[in-house]
């Protein structure tokens, strides 16, 4: 039994790493024109895409809670935060002029205390502009996530189809890289692609138990 289970966790760690392969080489390709269809999407997630558009900045959504991910050396001093301050991810409808719909673009993290729009009106991007980000499909709440307060727009998981609706956008979402963070705006580049792999220190641990269990196995029904 302890053997099938092992060569079962062997198998799904070749399935994970392949998964994390293929998940790299999609992050790290160039951006592509955005597919303007969603079910273009499906099989993109991770992937940059480039945009041109404009923003709406009167529709932000905020997803919360949030931590920094840091894109740079600094980048918290910067924008005079500590370690491990909690704020929010700004998602602000984007239209896009060259397709004609409006997304959703994740502008990035901002502490609590900038989460109004009005301490951070220097960062509102106006006019048109060129945007990379990478894509992101919807997500199912996590067990012990709180249900996104639409009403209070307050979101903890990425419901797409609620946020379009919300927002009178598409049920399109992308990332901003942190090339696209602007002084007092949003810190881009806060997408996580760590995935995250245990099942090498499973097998071992199977592994341990199974000949552990063949020792005392063998030591009371052989040797004695």
């Amino acid at each position: 039994m302890e053997l099938v289970m092992l060569g079962t966790l062997i198998q799904r760690r070749k399935w994970k790493l392949k998964v994390i392969q293929e998940l790299e080489a999609q992050y790290t390709s160039s951006p592509i024109p955005l597919p303007p269809n969603p079910t273009d999407l499906q099989s993109m997630e991770f992937h940059p895409v480039t945009v041109r558009g404009h923003f709406d900045h009167s529709k932000e959504l905020y997803l919360k809670p949030r931590t920094l991910v840091k894109p740079s050396t600094g980048s918290q001093e910067a924008a005079g935060m500590g370690p491990q301050e909690i704020g929010a991810h700004v998602i602000t409808p984007f239209f896009c002029s060259d397709l004609g719909i409006t997304i959703l673009v994740n502008r990035g993290f901002v502490p609590n205390k900038k989460l109004s729009p009005q301490t951070r009106s220097e960062g509102q991007i106006e006019g048109d502009l060129d945007l990379v980000g990478i894509v992101r499909l919807t997500e199912n709440r996590q067990q012990f996530s709180p249900e996104n307060d639409v009403q209070k727009n307050v979101w903890y998981y990425r419901d797409l189809a609620a946020m379009a609706e919300r927002s009178g956008a598409e049920p399109i979402y992308i990332e901003a890289v942190y090339d696209t963070t602007v002084p007092g705006g949003p810190i881009g580049g806060q997408t996580r692609v760590a995935l995250k792999n245990d099942h090498l220190q499973y097998s071992v641990t199977w592994f341990s138990l199974s000949a552990f269990t063949s020792l005392l196995w063998y030591q009371k029904f052989i040797r004695k």
